[in-house]
């Protein structure tokens, strides 16, 4: 019985963790929302907030 159990929390414990990650995530992409929301907020009225853009590159190694 008590391998069985130890089987099940080995089973579910991974799945748990995950959860427990991803709303940690979410939280965070939560509150960073709302701070950018309260940067726009106290920008100056003329003139809009300034986002930044990101781009990515690929960098192939040819022979």
């Amino acid at each position: 019985m008590l391998t069985v159990l130890a089987i099940l929390v080995l089973l579910v414990l991974p799945s748990v963790l995950g959860i427990a990650r991803d709303r940690r995530i979410d939280r965070q992409i939560r509150e960073a929302e709302r701070a950018r929301r309260e940067a726009e907020d106290l920008a100056p009225a003329g003139r809009p907030a300034r986002r930044q853009r990101y781009f990515t590159t690929t960098v192939t190694h040819h022979s």
